[in-house]
This record gives C-alpha cells, structure tokens and sequence, in this order.
C-alpha cells in the first residue's frame, strides 16, 4: 500500500469516526422519572454531588426512594451496555443513550433486560432494591447520567470538581 493510500484510509477512518460522535449528538434526548409512580418529591433535591457521601466521596447521582420491587423504567431510550453486579451500586444497568449519555441504575432487586437489548423511554429494566452498599437502607434507585464525551466547562474547584466534567444532575434533567 502506498504511502499516500494509507493517509487516505485513515482519513476516512477519523471523518467517519467524528461522523458517528457528532451524529450521537444530534439525537434528541427526553426523559422520564425512571420508576414508576415515584414524582420529584420522592428524591431530594440538592443530593447530587452532596458531600460528605462515604467511600466515593460526594453523591453522583440521586436516589428515588420507593417501595421494594416497584418497576424501574429506562429513563431515555438507547443500548444497555452493562447488566450484572457491581460493588457499591449492587444490582447495575446502564443504557448508553443519545447525546453519549449513559443512564447508571443501581441497587436493583432484579433486572428485566439484557446485555445489548435495545430499551425504549418507559420501558421496565428491572425492580427497586437493597442490593450493594443500600443493603439494610430503605429501598431505593440511584440514578446517575454520565457523559462518554467530557463537558470540561463543568469542572469547578469543589470536592471531585474535576469530575463533574463526566456527571450531569438527574434533577435538570427529569420532568
């Protein structure tokens, strides 16, 4: 292969590359509470990024209190790339959405998807729970939304500050 084919192929391998990243953007993204029949008084307010929060440090995320086995729905529609336990969170799904917006839902009692399943906005994933580190706690989602393309504007000088670059506030976001 010449020299000249070769920067050609990869020249078209990073337009297309960009293509995708820039077409993931321009996918309109619109949420729903992600368990059922909870409403914005079933969470508090000001828990995202609430510090002091045990071994991480400040709160990612919020939680949505309800009662044990209630319906967790898909927040947004897009692709679950994780479904299995994982450490503090227990129970775990995340849905790669639009906009490279990953949906994070833990301390599930069981899940109602699989790995690669495509989910729709309102879609059951799985159950409220007590699994990971809200075992013996009243049971609840934490719904967290991180960012695969970081948001640098957002990093501030608070505790994990360089980190809000990767995590957006459920609050803003939900109805």
């Amino acid at each position: 292969m010449k020299p000249t084919q070769k920067i050609r192929k990869r020249t078209i391998i990073l337009l297309t590359f960009l293509l995708i990243v820039v077409l993931g953007f321009c996918i309109p993204e619109t949420y729903v509470i992600p368990v059922k029949k909870a409403t914005r008084r079933d969470w508090h307010r000001d828990s995202f990024w609430y510090y002091p929060w045990g071994k991480s440090v400040v709160h990612k995320g919020i939680d949505i209190f309800a009662p044990e086995g209630r319906d967790i729905v898909a927040s947004t529609g897009g692709l679950v790339i994780w479904k299995g336990e994982m450490g503090r969170g227990g129970n775990v799904v995340v849905v790669l959405g639009a906009k490279w917006h990953c949906q994070y839902y833990a301390h599930l009692k069981s899940y109602q998807t699989g790995w690669f399943s495509m989910v729709r906005r309102g879609e059951t994933i799985g159950k409220v729970g007590t699994t990971g580190n809200a075992a013996g706690k009243e049971p609840h989602l934490h719904y967290a939304i991180f960012t695969l393309v970081p948001y640098p504007w957002r990093w501030d000088g608070s505790r994990q500050g360089w980190k809000k670059m990767m995590y957006l506030n459920p609050d803003q976001l939900l109805p």
